[in-house]
């Protein structure tokens, strides 16, 4: 079997779409077409269907995407583990991250991998909570960074960091002034807020339901840039997001945030380690380095020097140059 039309096979499957997959490998989509097709023959029937927004795996198609994929995965970490007995860890290790692990964390992990193990790459997916899981469960990534809102208790998770929530807004509000801000005063407040279904959607207007209230969305985007972007130059609308997607623009007096208690919505960032299976040895590899990033940084997902509010054991209280307190 060739391992490179198996690869091509998997990619196709996640991404539900020929075209998406020939963009990314720059290439004709008949061209793509044409090895699928071929690929199909090899196993005696049609592995997808064609759908209004692509493709769809079929019955079939799904069975063989489950073996192939251990498959290609063994394969993957034999040839690993004999590189690694000749003293070069190397390899791919697929990561799938939230938004605010990105930077500075993942960047500060490129740059270590690339100084001590060269040979180690990685192939990064963005993505929200419950997405990452499917990715984990389904194999599609090795690793993820994601948020929980309970402490892990697991071996197949290890904590990173904690984190409290804050409500965030344009700089010069009065409300967010203050170093806290009771959660019951989101009952008045316009607020951009992150799209349904999602965990952290569902967790807010759980909190809000909790005390009599509904929140009130001026805006809905998963996009935290769009986020932030809309409460920086919007007088009077809210978000309420976690200390490190907001570091930089605390920082930088963009915006004025205030931990939200009453209750304290606390977020545990771990890192999720396949459920079945060993890790391979680029796997373990990045897993170590990762935890030693954030050890070093105080078990915060970012640099002490961004001085990131609310993380990890303690809070800094600092007032910027236009009078609001960055927590």
């Amino acid at each position: 079997m060739n391992i490179a039309s198996v690869r091509l096979f998997l990619e196709v499957a996640e991404a539900g779409s020929l075209s998406k997959v020939a963009a990314r490998r720059q290439t004709a989509q008949s061209h793509i077409s044409r090895q699928v097709s071929d690929f199909e023959a090899s196993f005696g029937g049609p592995l997808f269907r064609r759908t209004g927004r692509g493709v769809a795996l079929t019955e079939l198609g799904a069975r063989a995407a489950l073996r192939l994929r251990v498959w290609v995965q063994d394969t993957d970490r034999l040839t690993e583990d004999l590189r690694a007995e000749s003293g070069t860890v190397m390899g791919e290790v697929r990561m799938g991250i939230i938004p605010s692990a990105a930077h500075p964390l993942v960047t500060r992990l490129f740059e270590c991998l690339q100084r001590e193990h060269p040979g180690i790459r990685l192939n990064i997916a963005e993505a929200q909570g419950a997405e990452i899981d499917a990715m984990l469960d389904s194999g599609a990534v090795d690793l993820a960074i994601l948020f929980r809102f309970n402490r892990p208790s697991g071996r197949e998770e290890k904590l990173l960091s904690v984190a409290h929530t804050y409500l965030v807004a344009a700089p010069g509000d009065e409300l967010t002034r203050a170093p806290t801000v009771n959660f019951a005063s989101l009952s008045n407040l316009r607020l951009v807020l992150p799209r349904r279904p999602g965990q952290w959607r569902n967790a807010l207007d759980e909190a809000a339901r909790g005390l009599g209230f509904r929140l009130t969305a001026g805006a809905e985007a998963d996009s935290l840039t769009v986020q932030k972007e809309l409460v920086a130059h919007t007088k009077g609308l809210y978000s309420v997001l976690g200390p490190y997607s907001i570091a930089s623009e605390l920082k930088d007096g963009r915006l004025q945030a205030s931990q939200l208690v009453k209750p304290d919505l606390l977020r545990h960032t771990t890192l999720a380690l396949p459920k079945q299976g060993k890790l391979s040895p680029a796997c373990r590899v990045v897993a170590e380095v990762v935890q030693q990033l954030t050890c070093a940084w105080g078990h915060q997902l970012t640099e002490p020097r961004s001085e990131v509010p609310g993380a990890g054991q303690g809070t800094k209280t600092r007032r910027s140059a236009k009078g609001g307190h960055h927590r």
